[in-house]
């Protein structure tokens, strides 16, 4: 069986909406989520509080009200 490497492990906050990121495969990055915060979807996350709820479930990253963004994408972009 597969298992795709974007799978997130585990993930810390960091200052300025930053997100320390560890995948499945050992990769560690650093993902700057400034950008998408113009994105309707993740009008909530402006608040630097509730930002810093994320956490890891079902292998990506998310919010307290169940707001997530792909593994896929934060792989390729950190």
């Amino acid at each position: 069986m597969h298992i795709p490497k974007w799978i997130v492990k585990d993930v810390q906050v960091a200052k300025n909406h930053k997100l320390l990121l560890t995948f499945i495969d050992g990769k560690k990055g650093i993902f700057d989520f400034l950008p998408q915060l113009h994105k309707p979807i993740y009008e909530k996350l402006k608040n630097e509080d509730f930002f810093s709820t994320a956490h890891v479930e079902d292998g990506t990253v998310v919010w307290d009200d169940e707001t997530d963004i792909a593994p896929e994408y934060l792989y390729e972009n950190s």
